[in-house]
């Protein structure tokens, strides 16, 4: 194991790897920008070194200064948590090159899933089910764009392959938008990723958005840890997930998952990832690998009692996988509610000071969060500060513990989400489950 690691990253994520850390023995350097030198995990770690000025392209997205902190430091490792330089294969390479470990996937392996087209068509190779469209790039030539089309049948959506975060998408319902629909799409994407290269799939048009946890390690051993569902979205960001997916059988469960673990080993996965699937009519569709740890991982936690964090250092540090598949066991139903600082109804982000704060507890409640009485939230980043996550016996139960959580908690000072997710623990149809990921949307007016 590590004597010492970085956490490139900041918030609630980045006390998540420290708690990790500390469990384990190992020490860490919190690097961090101008704006965060109040976050509570800068205050916890052995050492802190600030990286550069408020704006993230300065710091936290600043691949010389947070290398440099390694070095300066003496750490032999770099977690990048999620999000920032955490799908950045040049980061990886760079980590590597510098003499470090990066805690995460190899660098070719995020390059090749980064990708959506390569991704796709290596999931293909593995035997994933893949949406409907060959997943080639698109040309310029009109004729055959319009009768790929019609192989695949309308409605068809136009994807930049180096897209992410439900961006760099567009659908199309009849032949006579199409071509418009992807010089637009392919604009955009060279605009927003420097690659303007789009594929063409099949549109679903109620699927639900069920995903899959997997490790593995460098010995050629790959586990899943079961599936969730992240179909509660607004503008393609989750808002709600849950583990188990509702309406997911047992054998379905375990046919899917080993799939996903034959493909870890099939392309030489490293660490912790997720597949990410659409689910319509029985089926399984996937859409893309996320190749790192997902906001949503403590739900999979709850009902295996399972630390995937460690688990993430443990295999970086060139240790087995501590578990086998036969010892993974799914107990009850566990809920996460996203708490974002941002006005419920506009979603406006809403930074400032926190003048109250107050975390509840109970049975079955978890909360990660980094704020605190005084924490004054910022403008230049994510507005999430938090998760609560509440697990139980049953679904119900769990939706019982986190409607009493929810009602429990006190952030004043600025605004929350949390009357929205006290909205959704309270519909009807959210209770039935299994809704697809256009419900919240219909339900709230947004189009």
């Amino acid at each position: 194991m590590f004597d010492k690691i970085v956490i490139a990253n900041r918030g609630e994520i980045a006390l998540r790897i420290l708690r990790a850390c500390r469990e384990l023995g190992v020490k860490t350097v919190a690097v961090y920008s101008e704006a965060d030198r109040d976050l509570k995990h800068v205050r916890l770690a052995d050492e802190a070194v600030c990286i550069g000025p408020a704006a993230s392209t300065h710091s936290y997205l600043n691949i010389p200064a947070i290398i440099s902190a390694a070095e300066v430091t003496d750490a032999q490792a770099i977690h990048p948590g999620y999000g920032f330089l955490s799908e950045n294969a040049d980061f990886s390479e760079k980590v590597s090159q510098s003499g470090f470990v990066f805690i995460g996937p190899r660098p070719e392996t995020i390059r090749m899933m980064g990708d959506k087209i390569s991704a796709k068509k290596a999931m293909h190779a593995a035997g994933i089910p893949c949406v409907p469209g060959n997943g080639d790039p698109l040309g310029d030539d009109e004729e055959t764009n319009l009768k790929m089309a019609a192989e695949i049948g309308y409605p068809v959506i136009i994807k930049a392959a180096g897209g992410g975060g439900g961006r760099g998408m567009r659908t199309v319902h009849t032949e006579a938008a199409l071509i418009a629909a992807i010089s637009l799409t392919k604009a955009e994407a060279g605009a927003a990723f420097g690659n303007s290269t789009v594929y063409m799939e099949k549109f679903l048009e109620d699927p639900r958005h069920i995903e899959f946890q997997v490790l593995a390690d460098s010995h050629g051993n790959a586990i899943h840890l079961g599936e969730r569902d992240c179909s509660m979205q607004r503008r393609h960001q989750k808002v709600v997930e849950e583990a188990p997916a509702p309406g997911i059988s047992t054998e379905l469960r375990n046919a899917m998952g080993e799939r996903c673990a034959l493909a870890c080993r099939e392309i030489g996965y490293l660490g912790a990832g997720t597949f990410e699937f659409l689910y319509e009519k029985g089926q399984f569709f996937f859409i893309e690998m996320n190749t790192r740890v997902q906001v949503e991982h403590p739900v999979t936690e709850m009902i295996t009692g399972f630390d995937i964090v460690k688990e993430q250092l443990r295999i970086a540090a060139g240790e087995p996988l501590s578990i086998t598949q036969e010892q993974v066991t799914f107990t009850g139903h566990a809920i996460e509610c996203r708490l974002n600082a941002e006005d419920p109804v506009t979603f406006m982000p809403s930074p400032g000071l926190i003048e109250q704060f107050h975390m509840p507890g109970g049975p079955g409640i978890r909360c990660e969060t980094h704020i605190y009485n005084g924490y004054k939230v910022p403008p230049y980043y994510d507005s999430m500060i938090g998760k609560l996550i509440a697990h139980g016996e049953t679904r119900a139960s769990a939706i019982a513990r986190m409607k009493t959580a929810l009602s429990e908690m006190v952030i004043d000072g600025i605004k929350t989400n949390i009357p929205l997710q006290q909205n959704i623990m309270a519909d009807a149809a959210f209770a039935e489950g299994g809704q697809n990921i256009h419900y919240l949307e219909k339900k709230l007016g947004i189009h």
